[in-house]
């Protein structure tokens, strides 16, 4: 460039030595302008994107998926954390600075959570819980997380400052799925072989209620406003409705085959259901509570959920080793990300890890 700007002060050369300096000059000014155009161009897809965890219980590990949003949304694999013995769901805590994921074990007995630090992607600490560990779901101030054990019927309440268990409370039998109001008053808790809810007072840690639902409950989510419990019932095809008021069902929706999983919209307008029976995620209409949309996925999808901006949902299909990408303004699958092996269970966001955010 120095040579350039001096034979373009080289006045007194031959008027074609100008011409040509003023050429290259231009060559390299348009060069500059590409170069500086690329770097915005990066910077803004640096920008974009979240960090999704996806347990993969036959792998004994967590796959971290970088997502990114529009014009052109897609995901890759970027990492594998090894945890516990077949880790089968996963919480991120309300700062989003760790992950919490539960070792089940099967037979092996893991029996435990692994607590991910979302800015190393390394494993911080190990806390045993009960007997095959599954749902878990933080308080809203995120000073205790509430772990579903399915093989000791009871919920271990974790104290995250102490990262030990604080308490242990008895629900029913076999439970699965575990869900907290957004006020942190009350935690609901999906029983499978006693086809009930217990619903948990967190101030108490005591069960206060337990509430009918269909056949073999799995899923549980709270719509954003706090006011109803939508809750999978996995072998009766159905989703039950408990308002959150009165702890009684409200309405009951048809659904796919087998549901699994439930994730809202931040507005809580719409629900989406991940059916592993049918692979497909059914679109709820919570106002009315009836089924608007079913949108094909990969094959048994298990886990489920919506970006903070509710531009998109994405579903973790266990027997495709897949995610499925889904833009929810035209409720169709619009990328798949290869590679999330093996079988993907839960669905976990990180969407702090970029200014721009996931959608």
């Amino acid at each position: 460039m120095n040579m350039v700007l001096k034979k373009q002060a080289d006045f007194w050369q031959s008027k074609i030595q100008n011409q040509s300096s003023r050429r290259n000059s231009s060559w390299l000014l348009g060069c500059a302008a590409l170069i500086l155009l690329g770097a915005l161009g990066s910077a803004q897809v640096a920008a974009q994107g979240c960090d999704v965890y996806v347990p993969t219980h036959k792998s004994n590990s967590v796959a971290v998926v970088r997502t990114f949003g529009g014009p052109t949304p897609g995901g890759t694999v970027t990492g594998v954390i090894p945890v516990g013995i077949q880790p089968l769901s996963a919480a991120i805590s309300p700062d989003k600075a760790f992950v919490y994921v539960t070792n089940s074990g099967w037979m092996f007995g893991s029996n435990s959570v692994s607590v991910i630090d979302t800015t190393t992607y390394n494993v911080v600490a190990t806390i045993p819980v009960g007997n095959f560990p599954i749902g878990v779901a933080f308080t809203p101030n995120g000073a205790f997380a509430y772990v579903v054990n399915d093989g000791s019927n009871n919920v271990s309440v974790i104290d995250t400052a102490t990262r030990s268990v604080a308490a242990t409370i008895g629900v029913g039998t076999n439970p699965w799925g575990v869900a907290i109001t957004p006020d942190g008053a009350l935690a609901y808790v999906t029983n499978q072989a006693s086809n009930s809810v217990s619903v948990i007072n967190t101030a108490s840690n005591s069960v206060v209620t337990t509430v009918p639902a269909g056949v073999n409950p799995t899923g549980v989510s709270i719509t954003p406003n706090g006011a109803f419990a939508y809750v999978a019932n996995f072998s009766s095809d159905t989703i039950s409705v408990i308002s959150t008021a009165s702890n009684a069902v409200v309405a009951t929706i048809a659904d796919g085959v087998r549901p699994h999983a439930i994730a809202f919209t931040p507005e809580g307008a719409t629900a989406y259901v991940a059916n592993d029976g049918s692979n497909d995620v059914s679109v709820i209409n919570t106002a009315t509570n009836t089924l608007t949309a079913t949108i094909p996925v990969g094959n048994d999808p298990r886990g489920v959920a919506v970006t903070p901006m509710g531009r998109y949902v994405y579903v973790g299909n266990r027997f495709s080793d897949t995610l499925s990408i889904i833009d929810t303004a035209t409720n169709s699958v619009v990328a798949t990300v290869q590679g999330v092996s093996v079988f993907p269970e839960a669905v976990v966001i990180n969407d702090h890890v970029s200014s721009g955010g996931c959608g």
